[in-house]
Protein backbone atom coordinates (compact mmCIF):
# COMPACT_ATOMS: atom_id res chain seq x y z
CA UNK A 1 0.00 0.00 0.00
CA UNK A 2 3.04 2.29 0.34
CA UNK A 3 3.70 2.02 -3.43
CA UNK A 4 6.95 0.10 -2.87
CA UNK A 5 7.45 -2.82 -5.25
CA UNK A 6 9.02 -6.19 -4.60
CA UNK A 7 10.01 -8.34 -7.54
CA UNK A 8 10.03 -12.09 -7.18
CA UNK A 9 8.57 -15.45 -7.99
CA UNK A 10 5.54 -17.18 -6.47
CA UNK A 11 4.09 -20.65 -6.70
CA UNK A 12 0.80 -20.04 -8.53
CA UNK A 13 -1.30 -22.36 -6.35
CA UNK A 14 0.26 -21.66 -2.95
CA UNK A 15 1.48 -18.07 -2.77
CA UNK A 16 -1.11 -17.04 -0.15
CA UNK A 17 -1.47 -18.83 3.17
CA UNK A 18 -2.50 -17.69 6.63
CA UNK A 19 -2.92 -14.07 5.51
CA UNK A 20 0.60 -13.81 4.13
CA UNK A 21 2.13 -13.76 0.64
CA UNK A 22 5.20 -15.99 0.25
CA UNK A 23 7.62 -15.34 -2.59
CA UNK A 24 11.25 -15.71 -3.61
CA UNK A 25 12.79 -12.35 -4.44
CA UNK A 26 15.18 -12.00 -7.39
CA UNK A 27 18.14 -12.61 -5.05
CA UNK A 28 16.65 -16.01 -4.07
CA UNK A 29 15.57 -15.08 -0.54
CA UNK A 30 12.17 -16.03 0.89
CA UNK A 31 10.06 -12.93 1.50
CA UNK A 32 6.75 -12.99 3.35
CA UNK A 33 4.41 -10.01 3.30
CA UNK A 34 1.20 -9.45 5.22
CA UNK A 35 -1.71 -9.53 2.80
CA UNK A 36 -3.13 -6.43 4.52
CA UNK A 37 -0.04 -4.48 3.35
CA UNK A 38 -0.38 -5.56 -0.30
CA UNK A 39 -2.32 -3.47 -2.82
CA UNK A 40 -1.90 -5.82 -5.78
CA UNK A 41 0.25 -8.65 -7.08
CA UNK A 42 1.14 -8.26 -10.74
CA UNK A 43 1.96 -11.42 -12.67
CA UNK A 44 4.32 -10.20 -15.39
CA UNK A 45 5.97 -11.66 -18.47
CA UNK A 46 9.36 -10.12 -17.75
CA UNK A 47 10.96 -8.16 -14.90
CA UNK A 48 12.98 -5.96 -17.26
CA UNK A 49 9.88 -4.25 -18.66
CA UNK A 50 7.74 -1.77 -16.77
CA UNK A 51 5.52 -3.21 -14.06
CA UNK A 52 3.00 -0.40 -14.52
CA UNK A 53 -0.32 -0.76 -16.28
CA UNK A 54 -0.51 1.04 -19.61
CA UNK A 55 -4.32 1.15 -19.46
CA UNK A 56 -6.58 0.87 -16.40
CA UNK A 57 -9.91 0.81 -18.23
CA UNK A 58 -11.23 -1.02 -21.27
CA UNK A 59 -11.42 1.08 -24.44
CA UNK A 60 -14.50 -0.89 -25.54
CA UNK A 61 -16.52 -3.88 -24.40
CA UNK A 62 -14.18 -6.84 -23.68
CA UNK A 63 -14.35 -9.80 -26.05
CA UNK A 64 -13.35 -12.46 -23.53
CA UNK A 65 -16.03 -14.19 -21.44
CA UNK A 66 -16.23 -13.25 -17.78
CA UNK A 67 -17.38 -10.59 -15.36
CA UNK A 68 -16.33 -7.08 -16.33
CA UNK A 69 -15.64 -5.41 -12.98
CA UNK A 70 -14.51 -2.06 -11.66
CA UNK A 71 -12.36 -2.02 -8.53
CA UNK A 72 -11.99 1.00 -6.27
CA UNK A 73 -8.94 0.82 -4.02
CA UNK A 74 -8.67 2.40 -0.58
CA UNK A 75 -6.45 5.14 -2.07
CA UNK A 76 -9.36 5.96 -4.50
CA UNK A 77 -7.51 4.60 -7.54
CA UNK A 78 -9.76 2.62 -9.89
CA UNK A 79 -9.05 -0.35 -12.13
CA UNK A 80 -11.20 -2.37 -14.51
CA UNK A 81 -10.63 -6.02 -15.27
CA UNK A 82 -12.20 -9.36 -16.11
CA UNK A 83 -12.97 -11.98 -13.49
CA UNK A 84 -13.83 -15.57 -14.41
CA UNK A 85 -17.57 -16.22 -14.25
CA UNK A 86 -16.96 -19.33 -12.15
CA UNK A 87 -17.36 -19.51 -8.37
CA UNK A 88 -14.80 -22.33 -8.18
CA UNK A 89 -12.07 -19.93 -9.34
CA UNK A 90 -12.75 -17.19 -6.77
CA UNK A 91 -10.35 -17.06 -3.83
CA UNK A 92 -11.45 -16.13 -0.32
CA UNK A 93 -8.55 -13.67 0.05
CA UNK A 94 -9.13 -11.64 -3.11
CA UNK A 95 -9.66 -11.50 -6.85
CA UNK A 96 -7.45 -12.75 -9.69
CA UNK A 97 -8.35 -10.69 -12.74
CA UNK A 98 -7.22 -10.07 -16.28
CA UNK A 99 -6.21 -6.43 -16.88
CA UNK A 100 -7.58 -4.33 -19.77
CA UNK A 101 -4.32 -4.45 -21.76
CA UNK A 102 -3.58 -8.15 -22.32
CA UNK A 103 -0.74 -7.36 -24.73
CA UNK A 104 1.23 -5.49 -22.08
CA UNK A 105 3.75 -6.88 -19.63
CA UNK A 106 1.15 -7.59 -16.91
CA UNK A 107 -0.80 -10.78 -17.61
CA UNK A 108 -2.86 -11.13 -14.41
CA UNK A 109 -3.41 -9.12 -11.23
CA UNK A 110 -4.33 -10.46 -7.80
CA UNK A 111 -6.07 -7.86 -5.65
CA UNK A 112 -6.63 -8.66 -1.96
CA UNK A 113 -10.07 -7.83 -0.61
CA UNK A 114 -8.39 -5.81 2.15
CA UNK A 115 -7.05 -3.32 -0.45
CA UNK A 116 -10.49 -2.45 -1.81
CA UNK A 117 -13.21 0.01 -0.87
CA UNK A 118 -15.67 -1.23 -3.46
CA UNK A 119 -16.06 -3.68 -6.34
CA UNK A 120 -18.86 -3.45 -8.89
CA UNK A 121 -19.86 -5.60 -11.84
CA UNK A 122 -20.19 -3.56 -15.01
CA UNK A 123 -21.38 -6.37 -17.25
CA UNK A 124 -21.49 -10.13 -17.74
CA UNK A 125 -19.68 -10.98 -20.95
CA UNK A 126 -20.61 -14.20 -22.75
CA UNK A 127 -22.00 -17.04 -20.69
CA UNK A 128 -23.82 -20.27 -21.31
CA UNK A 129 -27.01 -20.04 -23.29
CA UNK A 130 -29.92 -22.14 -22.08
CA UNK A 131 -31.17 -25.08 -24.14
CA UNK A 132 -34.40 -23.20 -24.89
CA UNK A 133 -32.47 -20.24 -26.31
CA UNK A 134 -30.35 -22.50 -28.54
CA UNK A 135 -33.38 -24.39 -29.92
CA UNK A 136 -34.72 -22.84 -33.08
CA UNK A 137 -38.37 -23.40 -33.91
CA UNK A 138 -38.92 -25.40 -37.10
CA UNK A 139 -42.51 -24.41 -37.80
CA UNK A 140 -45.36 -22.42 -36.34
CA UNK A 141 -47.31 -24.50 -33.84
CA UNK A 142 -51.06 -24.61 -34.24
CA UNK A 143 -53.00 -23.25 -31.32
CA UNK A 144 -56.42 -24.60 -32.27
CA UNK A 145 -57.34 -27.93 -33.79
CA UNK A 146 -59.87 -27.88 -36.67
Amino acid sequence: MSRDTVQGFVTPDEYISAGRVSMLNTAGNLVQLDLADVKAIHFVRDFTESGELTRKTFASRPRTDGLWVKLEFKDTETLEGLLPNDLNQLAAEGYLLTPPDTRGNIQRIFVPKTALNHISVISVIGGVKSAAARKTPTAQEKLFQE
